[in-house]
């Protein structure tokens, strides 16, 4: 592996993490009143933007992170569509 894709990789696992703690702390009280709509629409759809990007330039590091950051976010979406029911 390059340069480059260790880069990418450090750098993805380092954002990619930083956002488990609060999906994590989301999952576990059942409760995301702390996030509005619009901010999981925009960031989710963000981030799958982001993450076909990373599949139409076969970039391992972007598909990677994305495609995670993405699960999280689903688990704070579900979780919120949940405790509103």
């Amino acid at each position: 592996m390059n340069l480059t894709l260790w880069i990418g990789l450090v750098a993805a696992t380092l954002t990619t993490s930083s956002f488990f703690p609060q999906a994590w702390k989301t999952w576990r009280s059942q409760r995301a009143d702390d996030f509005s709509w619009s901010y999981l629409l925009l960031f989710g759809v963000g981030i799958l933007m982001w993450d076909l990007y990373g599949l139409l330039r076969r970039d391992t590091a972007i598909t990677l992170a994305n495609t995670m950051t993405l699960a999280l976010v689903g688990v704070i979406i579900l979780t919120k569509f949940r405790s509103e029911r």
